[in-house]
């Protein structure tokens, strides 16, 4: 089982990057908040989970161990994959998702694509008391998207945004005219919205999927 990896990072995109580790290149899917941390051609540490199906095997990867555990956690849900677990996650960090399901805020929980009112409500009831370890912090989710933003929007433009989005959402298993049109749903509000915001107005708007 592969951990961690600590390597070069290579090339980063709104959901994954690309480590090397001893001349081999490890592909790891990851939330917005954790790839702003990383910059391209510098080495960086990544603690990973390993989702392994009978066609594929695919590395999940995290800067915080908060979300590592909550990422698992999460899977003892009936019904909820690692895919799931990692949109949760890119809407909502392991600290603001412990406040949510111990608060029993549904309708916060219902902002994830993905979870409808009896996924969240599943949620709740079966995680309540296992997200006492979380304590709430303050979140850097913001700083951490701007800064990522910031890079993809220079190199990209904002056609670029749109493209990096698109295939973010695809990562996170939505089909493409569907990403497509909440996409461009949110630059048409919002023309100068960086990646993040896109992303982050994207999942919105894509709403519970039940």
């Amino acid at each position: 089982m592969i951990s961690s990896l600590r390597g070069t990072v290579i090339d980063i995109s709104l959901n994954a990057a690309v480590l090397e580790c001893s001349g081999v290149g490890y592909r790891v899917i990851a939330t917005p908040r954790t790839l702003a941390r990383l910059t391209r051609g510098e080495e960086a540490f990544i603690l990973t989970t390993l989702a392994v199906k009978e066609d594929s095997m695919t590395l999940y990867g995290f800067t915080d161990s908060s979300d590592q555990e909550m990422f698992t956690v999460l899977q003892k849900v009936s019904g909820f994959g690692p895919k799931l677990a990692m949109t949760a996650l890119s809407v909502l960090n392991a600290e603001e998702l412990a406040s949510a399901i111990a608060g029993a805020e549904s309708k916060s929980l219902q902002r994830i694509p993905g979870i409808g009112k009896r996924v969240a409500e599943r949620l709740i009831v079966e995680l309540k008391d296992k997200v006492a370890a979380w304590q709430p912090a303050a979140s850097d989710d913001a700083t951490a998207g701007q800064q990522l933003s910031t890079d993809l929007n220079e190199q990209q433009g904002t056609a670029g945004v749109s493209e990096h989005v698109i295939e973010a959402l695809l990562g996170l298993g939505f089909r493409e005219k569907q990403a497509a049109t909440a996409v461009e749903r949110v630059l048409a509000e919002t023309p100068h919205a960086d990646s993040s915001q896109v992303l982050r107005g994207a999942l919105a708007k894509l709403g519970p999927q039940k």
